[in-house]
C-alpha cells in the first residue's frame, strides 16, 4: 500500500523513464503508446461479461491503467450553457435592483404613483350612467358628481389606492389638497349597491402641505382594513385633508375654523371636503354615516366640528386633543372665538336635548403637555354622558403624543365604540 501525505493525490509507482500520461490521455488513461488491444462492442471477457472500455471499479481502474481524472471537465456545450445562465441570474440581479431603485424615486413604469384612480367612478361627470337609481328610502347615497380628477398616491399590498385631488372648495373659497382611500370591500360585488361610512381624518401640528395620515407607515389604512376583518370596526372610506391653509410658521395654526380674516378651514372642513365624498363615492345619507377622528390639533378640530354639526356627524376619535382654542389668530375675535369653544358648544347641545354625539378619547399618560389629560377629564367630568352628549376615554400606559401611539390603540376600544353606533354598508 502508498502512503500520500494529506493533501496529496495517490499516485501509483512509475518505472524510471517512463512518459507520464497527459491530463487528457486515451480513453484508458493508458500512456500513449501501451494502449490494450481493443475488443470489438460486444464481444464477451473471458469471465462471461461484456468486455468494457475500462474497468468500472475506481481503484481498479486506477491500479490497472493508471491514475484516472476522477472529476473530468464539462464538455465545452455544458460550460458555455453555465455561463449563460450565470450571466442570465446577473442581469435579471441588476434588473431588479434598477427596479426597486427607479420605484423608490417613483419613475415610471415602474410606479404607478401619478396614474390616475377613479374609484369605480366614471372618469368624469358623476356616477356611471348605467346604474339605476336607488330606491326613494334607501340609506344609500349614490355619487353626486362631478367627478374629481384623483392621482395615485400609494398603492397598498391588497391592491387599494391612497389617492389625491386638489380640491377647490366652492364653500370656503380655499383651495388645497385631498387624500381619499376605500377599503377593499367597497369594490366587492357584494357591496355593489351599499353606501359606506366616511371618516375625515385630520393631522396634529402643521397639518400642510400634506396630511400624515396619507401615509402608509402609521398604518391607519391598513389597520381599518383588519379591524374591520375583526369586527371592530366599520369598513371607513378615510378623507385626509390637509388641515391649515399654510405652513405652521412661529406657532400659528387656524384651529379648523373660520377665523375672521382668515381663509374659512372650519368651512373647508365639515362641508367642502363631504361634498367631494359625496360627489365621488357611495356614501350614507344620514349623519349616522360620518365622523371623524384626528390627533392633537385635529383632534380638536374633529371635536368641535362634531359637537358644532351634530346634525352632520355623529361621532369623533380624538387623540390627545386641545379642549379649547387658543390660536393666536383668535385676538380681538371673542365672539367667533366662543362659537368654536367645545365646552360651549357641549352645554348648548346638552341644552338642545341632542341630537346624540359619541365622543371617544384617547390620551397617553406619558404625554409632553402634561395638562391634556387632566383637561380631558374634566371635560368628560363635566359634559359627558349627560343627555346627548356620550363619552370614553381611553388612557394609554406609556402613551406618547404621537400618532405612533394613537393607531394600535384605536383598535382597543376608540373604533369599536363609535362603529357600535354608525351605520354602513347601506343599501
Amino acid at each position: 500500500m502508498s502512503y500520500a501525505p494529506d493533501g496529496q493525490q495517490y499516485q501509483p509507482y512509475q518505472p524510471e523513464g517512463q512518459i507520464p500520461r497527459p491530463p487528457h490521455g486515451d480513453q484508458y488513461g493508458q500512456p500513449y503508446g501501451q494502449q490494450p488491444p481493443q475488443q470489438p462492442y460486444g464481444q464477451q471477457g473471458g469471465h462471461g461479461q461484456q468486455a468494457q472500455y475500462a474497468p468500472q471499479d475506481q481503484y481498479e481502474q486506477t491500479a490497472r491503467y493508471g491514475p484516472q481524472d476522477l472529476y473530468p471537465e464539462e464538455p465545452p456545450r455544458r460550460r458555455k450553457g453555465r455561463r449563460w445562465l450565470i450571466a442570465g441570474a446577473a442581469v435579471l440581479a441588476l434588473a431588479g435592483t434598477a427596479a426597486l431603485v427607479l420605484n423608490h424615486y417613483e419613475i415610471p413604469p415602474f410606479t404607478d404613483k401619478g396614474s390616475a384612480v377613479s374609484f369605480g367612478q366614471a372618469p368624469a361627470g358623476g356616477g356611471k350612467k348605467n346604474d339605476a337609481p336607488p330606491p326613494a328610502n334607501s340609506k344609500m347615497l349614490m355619487p353626486t358628481g362631478p367627478a374629481a380628477e384623483f392621482k395615485n398616491s400609494m398603492t397598498l399590498p391588497d391592491g387599494t389606492h391612497v389617492a389625491v385631488t386638489t380640491l377647490d372648495g366652492k364653500k370656503s373659497g380655499f383651495k388645497g389638497k385631498v387624500w381619499v382611500w376605500a377599503p377593499k370591500e367597497y369594490n366587492d360585488p357584494k357591496f355593489a349597491k351599499s353606501g359606506f361610512p366616511v371618516m375625515i381624518a385630520l393631522p396634529g401640528g402643521a397639518g400642510y402641505p400634506s396630511n400624515y395620515w396619507m401615509g402608509t407607515d402609521l398604518g391607519l389604512q391598513t389597520s381599518i382594513g383588519k379591524w374591520y376583518t375583526e369586527g371592530k370596526s366599520k369598513p371607513f372610506i378615510l378623507a385626509m385633508p390637509v388641515l391649515n391653509p399654510a405652513p405652521d410658521d412661529k406657532g400659528i395654526y387656524w384651529d379648523g375654523s373660520d377665523i375672521p380674516g382668515q381663509p374659512k378651514m372650519g368651512t373647508w372642513l365639515t362641508e367642502d371636503v363631504p361634498d367631494l365624498v359625496k360627489a365621488n363615492f357611495r356614501t350614507v345619507k344620514s349623519r349616522d354615516g360620518w365622523a371623524f377622528m384626528g390627533s392633537s390639533t385635529g383632534g380638536f378640530a374633529g371635536l368641535k366640528a362634531v359637537l358644532k354639526h351634530p346634525d352632520k356627524f355623529k361621532a369623533v376619535i380624538a387623540s390627545g386633543p386641545d379642549i379649547v382654542p387658543d390660536s393666536s389668530l383668535w385676538k380681538g375675535h371673542d365672539k367667533e372665538k366662543a362659537e368654536n369653544n367645545p365646552e360651549l358648544l357641549a352645554k348648548q347641545l346638552i341644552d338642545a336635548k341632542g341630537p346624540d354625539v359619541y365622543l371617544a378619547f384617547q390620551v397617553g399618560d406619558s404625554e409632553n403637555n402634561k395638562k391634556t389629560l387632566p383637561d380631558v377629564q374634566k371635560f368628560i367630568a363635566t359634559y359627558g354622558n349627560k343627555g346627548p352628549i356620550h363619552a370614553e376615554l381611553r388612557v394609554i400606559k406609556g402613551g406618547q403624543h404621537n400618532a405612533k401611539t394613537y393607531v394600535p390603540n384605536m383598535g382597543e376600544g376608540p373604533i369599536q365604540y363609535i362603529s357600535k353606533v354608525m351605520e354602513g354598508p347601506v343599501e
